[in-house]
């Protein structure tokens, strides 16, 4: 099965521009057979999909229920967790990486570093907490190494950084506009229907392949030095948003604490 690990949609981004019914349409053009929905801290376009899964567009394709965290740390992690699992703190961005690791892990998830090569504050391996502990890496399940919005300088790093550490590859596009979608696959030799079926491959160490195309109309690659400006103020955003979050995320994770320690 080929899917593309790495989707954001305007159902559930902020700067998604490309629908979920539009998304799955091209895929299947495309001879994909899944998708992971990946918005950042949100996972309103798959609370959208289960409530829309009887439209036919969604026949004999699967649909998986994924998020990209934001931490407070250690940039943008890609989380999937059981399909019967509900974690409402993942959708409260700024959690540390070791925390929200400890979290995914223990309700039985499984996560990993998008694009780790990539932009400062927003790449792992471009963080404070990565450069004073390089072997955090050991506690992830899989690396995204083919990411289309990337470079292909950062994509290499990430491939290398998986094969140093015994570590699967995930490709996916990063899409957030039409034009992008599908850019880049990820196959596994099974049926994987849902989220604990990809998991359980994951865990086994069944072979997983990736690849794609580039995307050269990224908003870095438009802007070009102003990216810079960009990013840092991301950057500001997260650290704001993550305070002004913080008092639900407390609440949450003190319910994850009483509910299962």
């Amino acid at each position: 099965m080929r899917f593309d690990m790495h989707c954001h949609t305007k159902e559930g981004s902020p700067d998604g521009r490309i629908s979920l019914f539009e998304y799955v349409s091209i895929l299947k053009e495309r001879n994909y057979q899944g998708m992971l929905i990946t918005d950042h801290n949100s996972y309103k376009a798959y609370r959208y999909f289960i409530k829309n899964k009887d439209n036919p567009v969604f026949d004999n394709f699967t649909v998986l229920k994924g998020i990209e965290y934001d931490t407070i740390n250690a940039g943008h992690i890609l989380v999937i967790v059981p399909e019967y699992i509900k974690l409402p703190v993942l959708e409260l961005r700024g959690l540390p990486v070791m925390a929200l690791i400890e979290i995914v892990h223990f309700f039985g998830g499984i996560l990993g570093p998008a694009h780790p090569c990539g932009e400062k504050y927003l790449s792992l391996c471009n963080t404070k907490r990565y450069h004073k502990d390089h072997d955090i890496i050991r506690h992830f399940d899989f690396i995204e190494t083919f990411n289309s919005c990337e470079s292909m300088a950062s994509n290499a790093a990430a491939r290398e950084l998986a094969k140093r550490y015994f570590l699967p590859g995930f490709g996916g596009s990063d899409a957030h506009k039409s034009d992008c979608a599908g850019m880049a696959y990820t196959e596994f030799d099974a049926s994987i229907l849902n989220e604990s079926d990809l998991i359980q491959y994951v865990r086994e160490k069944q072979p997983i392949r990736c690849w794609g195309n580039y995307y050269h109309k990224t908003t870095k690659q438009r802007i070009g030095s102003l990216n810079h400006v960009l990013v840092y103020s991301f950057w500001v955003y997260n650290k704001a948003a993550a305070l002004l979050r913080s008092i639900h995320r407390r609440m949450e994770i003190r319910s994850y604490h009483k509910k299962n320690v």
